[in-house]
């Protein structure tokens, strides 16, 4: 019996790996039967894990300098049929969050990963509605109006997000303003942040976003609220961004699954949404200062986005 008959018999032999298993148990468990080239190409693998997930076999065998079947053998020995079967092994481990999806790559590669059967665009586009259904069946009504209340008693509003947020926190506070409410986006002013919060007094509201994880800067941003008896809103994460004290009204929301695309449309849905909420209930402020806004714009000579 030749190599290549004994590789299959031993896949067709084992059953099929849990999908559950790290790499590393495969390994464990099949140490025996692993040859130097197999070594070759585990280290490989190993080392770049999520490029490992995107590469054929051949790709895999070319960087670890072995032979071009050589990525099947060592397939087959693990329990799989071939190539293709430990592949999608390897893609599930990423997809399903066994890597590291704190690290930009591995959740880049793993929406790849994700768009290779039905398409880039599709695969967006569905990872954004499931995002949203998950939103329509997580968020109530309450939770839009507990946010609004508080917006429309609130001397002044604060808004603060960083990194992708801090475009979304520049857009609530543009439409708040617009709506007749002084709202200050702290994430475009962080260079006079002790300026700005010294300000900041019992009447105030402070709206914070943050998902996956809460910048030092959002904490001390609560600190300040807590001290000044503000009143401290927040949308985060489902997975838990941990403010401590808990925020006042807290509305937690995912944007996606692990590998999936992490939405940016979910947060600004849920924003837009305690906006419109905030004009039904202010009796007429928000609109009569909208009317006021475009009245000035359509005779003000001043350039304007």
């Amino acid at each position: 019996m030749d190599a290549r008959s004994q590789d299959i018999e031993i896949g067709d032999d084992m059953n099929r790996p849990d999908a559950s298993l790290a790499l590393s148990d495969l390994i464990s468990r099949h140490s025996t039967r692993l040859t130097d080239a197999d070594t070759r190409l585990l280290d490989v693998l190993i080392q770049d894990p999520i490029r490992a997930a995107l590469e054929n076999g051949k790709d895999v065998s070319s960087r670890a300098g072995v032979h071009p079947a050589s990525a099947v053998r060592l397939a087959r020995r693990l329990g799989f049929k071939g190539y293709p079967e430990f592949r999608s092994f390897l893609q599930s481990s990423l997809t399903e969050g066994g890597n590291d999806f704190e690290s930009p790559a591995a959740r880049m590669a793993a929406r790849l990963v994700r768009a290779e059967d039905s398409g880039l665009l599709a695969s967006v586009l569905d990872s954004e509605i499931a995002a949203l259904q998950q939103a329509r069946n997580s968020v109530s009504d309450a939770d839009i109006r507990a946010f609004s209340q508080r917006l429309r008693d609130g001397r002044k509003i604060y808004v603060f997000g960083r990194g992708h947020f801090a475009s979304l926190s520049s857009l609530i506070a543009l439409r708040l303003n617009r709506s007749g409410y002084e709202a200050i986006d702290l994430g475009s002013q962080v260079h006079q942040l002790p300026e700005i919060l010294s300000t900041v007094c019992g009447e105030d509201v402070v709206w914070v976003l943050a998902f996956r994880r809460a910048p030092p800067l959002l904490q001390e941003v609560r600190d300040v609220a807590m001290r000044a008896g503000a009143t401290v809103l927040a949308i985060t994460d489902v997975g838990g961004t941990r403010i401590d004290p808990a925020p006042d009204h807290q509305i937690l929301v995912s944007r996606g699954d692990p590998g999936e695309s992490q939405s940016l449309v979910v947060p600004m849905t849920i924003a837009n949404a305690i906006i419109l909420d905030l004009a039904s209930i202010d009796n007429g402020r928000s609109i009569d200062a909208l009317k006021a806004f475009r009245s000035f714009r359509a005779t003000s000579r001043l350039t304007m986005g």
